[in-house]
């Protein structure tokens, strides 16, 4: 008798730099980024609310060149970037109002911080962190959020780019529902896109223009089939959208910015936050971790937890999962040793943002982080798999 495979169903969804929650991420990075440019060494904890008609800052920033920081522009200039710039819309970059209360550092979190000696600069806040690797894609991502953000910026650029569909809009939402046998992904079950449009865009023929356009699109991925099913629009109408439609917090994307719930998450936020805050920082490096012990065929699934305490200076535990796909030598328990011992991967605050450069980005800012995902994109440092074969070797002895 043949075995069944066993079969599973997994989802994830993405939204576009127009969605609300988006918008104001894109908001406290790009103002992060200006402080950075100013002062490496600034602390930013930046929070932005949006709705219609008004961006709201709050949050402790401390940036020596503060006052030639003009936070109000950034944010018109971001908003204006997205495409909002139809005021009878009821939120457009030249007609929001503006309100900042942003302030100072708490003394009592710099202290933990700021070291005299940098190498023992002790992590922004405690807590646990989470990266995760998988090889069933190139950027070694789940399928599930890699093409529902894939989906969104094809959109996105069409949008931009070619005035025949002008009358798509900047917010919208993708939701693949993938099929898995065995682990591996075999066929894309679901499709749903809610895509804002204008009040004339809103018809039929339109919603099938977004249909073909996703068929053609994913079928590149092989995963499609002919009883894939197709939801466009599913309430009937989305035009009244972005900010006017929903208001928007930085911050409660945590999973469309990380890999869709296929792993773990420790719950912090990551936009508008400097590389201090461990929560943002460590995140990344464990993943930067995690992508290069899947490329050097270690494993092909692994989820590495960091755990922090406020102001000291290196990790509190390791905990790495492999899900039973470890191999050529490596082990859950070898792989924690490997990660504790700082030889390949230092996760000491000041060693890793040293090592993926956090504190002054080339040929990427912090702004391009805060849509369609923090993980997968090459430009990224932490996407980087320069230490397979030092991986290698350490498990060859």
């Amino acid at each position: 008798m043949t075995k069944k495979a066993h079969c599973h169903v997994f989802t994830s969804e993405s939204v576009s730099e127009g969605h609300p929650d988006k918008v104001a991420d894109q908001i406290s990075d790009a103002i992060l980024d200006a402080c950075l440019k100013r002062d490496r060494q600034a602390h930013v904890a930046c929070e932005t609310m949006v709705g219609p008609d008004v961006v709201v800052n709050m949050g402790e920033i401390a940036c020596r060149g503060w006052k030639k920081i003009d936070p109000a522009a950034i944010a018109r200039r971001v908003v204006k970037k997205i495409g909002y710039d139809v005021p009878a819309e009821h939120f457009s970059w030249d007609t929001f109002e503006y309100l900042s209360h942003l302030h100072g550092q708490s003394p009592d979190i710099a202290q933990g911080v700021n070291r005299k000696t940098k190498a023992k600069q002790g992590a922004g806040d405690q807590g646990m962190m989470f990266g995760y690797a998988t090889n069933e894609t190139k950027s070694l991502m789940p399928a599930p959020i890699v093409y529902s953000h894939a989906l969104l910026q094809m959109f996105a650029k069409l949008r931009r780019t070619d005035k025949k569909y002008s009358w798509l809009r900047p917010d919208s939402k993708s939701q693949l529902s993938v099929v898995y046998e065995e682990g591996r992904p075999v066929a894309i079950d679901t499709v749903v896109i809610s895509h804002q449009t204008t009040e004339k865009g809103a018809t039929k023929k339109n919603y099938k223009v977004i249909e073909d356009l996703a068929k053609k699109f994913l079928a590149k991925t092989g995963l499609l089939r002919k009883d894939t099913k197709f939801y466009i629009n599913p309430t009937g109408k989305f035009v009244v959208g972005g900010p006017c439609g929903d208001s928007g917090l930085t911050g409660r994307k945590i999973i469309v910015d990380t890999y869709g719930g296929m792993a773990a998450h420790g719950g912090g936020a990551f936009s508008g936050k400097d590389p201090s805050k461990v929560d943002r920082s460590a995140a990344y490096y464990a993943r930067y971790a995690a992508k290069n012990i899947v490329a050097a065929g270690l494993a092909d699934r692994c989820q590495i937890q960091v755990a922090y305490a406020i102001g000291v200076d290196r990790p509190v535990s390791f905990c790495v999962k492999t899900f039973g796909t470890a191999k050529n030598g490596a082990t859950d328990e070898k792989l924690e040793k490997m990660l504790a011992s700082g030889n390949i991967f230092d996760f000491r605050p000041y060693e890793l943002i040293k090592d993926l450069k956090l504190l002054d980005p080339k040929g990427w800012r912090y702004e391009d982080t805060a849509a369609y995902g923090h993980f997968g994109r090459s430009a990224f440092p932490w996407e980087r798999t320069n230490r397979v074969e030092k991986l290698k070797k350490y498990f060859r002895r």
